[in-house]
């Protein structure tokens, strides 16, 4: 019997996130696909997008590690997001994510170091590049400054691209420990994320020991 070769939604995730909302002139933005209804957040002449380095750590549904960009967007009268690239580690987590949610997720190599509580420094995080330069494309660091106590439950959705002209809705249930903090990234000039390359977050912040599900809840 041929194994499946991802998991059947919803995923149940467990791990480490750093995190990092970006205020990026309109004109600077990639002209990324959205789903049909959907349209750019913007603020002014600005739009929103949120950097996310994730450890999916053992004991959830996968393990793997990610590079996930979403933009914020507008979608009937509300605001939602839309992941317009990630890198990830896996094979199982690219065919899943790109089947069932329209992510566009594509393989990378991913280097994560050990974390430092006690510091409150997360990264360097290196994503490198297919060319064996051996450099890395990019590079995020951050370092929580405040934790806010309690453990704290956020609902979301991802408001994705689908076959044709049609449009997949994601929910997302996220429990986790939050800190706030700074977080900095460099990029190469060929790197899809050039455009954030020196740029100060509007906030960053970390979620620690979170459990995370993607996806919608299947009737037994």
């Amino acid at each position: 019997m041929n194994q499946t070769p991802f998991p059947p939604e919803p995923w149940h995730l467990r791990g480490t996130m750093q995190v990092a909302l970006w205020r990026v002139p309109l004109t600077d933005l990639p002209e990324w696909p959205l789903p049909p209804g959907a349209r750019p957040l913007a603020v002014g002449r600005h739009g929103c997008v949120v950097t996310f380095w994730v450890d999916y750590l053992p004991g959830g549904t996968l393990a793997y590690r990610e590079l996930l960009v979403a933009q914020a967007v507008r979608y009937r009268r509300a605001v939602a997001a839309t992941a317009v690239a990630a890198w990830v580690d896996s094979e199982r987590s690219r065919a899943g994510g790109r089947t069932l949610w329209g992510i566009p997720k594509e393989l990378a190599v991913l280097d994560f170091p050990d974390p430092e509580p006690s510091t409150g420094v997360h990264g360097p995080f290196h994503l490198y590049d297919d060319t064996g330069s051996g450099r890395p494309a990019v590079t995020g660091r951050h370092r929580t400054r405040l934790r806010v106590p309690g453990r704290w439950f956020l609902p979301a959705r991802l408001i994705q691209p689908g076959p044709g002209d049609t449009r997949r809705e994601v929910p997302l249930r996220l429990t986790a420990s939050f800190g706030i903090g700074t977080a900095s990234l460099t990029a190469d000039p060929t790197s899809p994320l050039s455009f954030l390359d020196g740029r100060r977050p509007l906030l960053a912040g970390t979620a620690d020991d979170f459990r995370f599900t993607v996806g919608r809840r299947r009737d037994k």
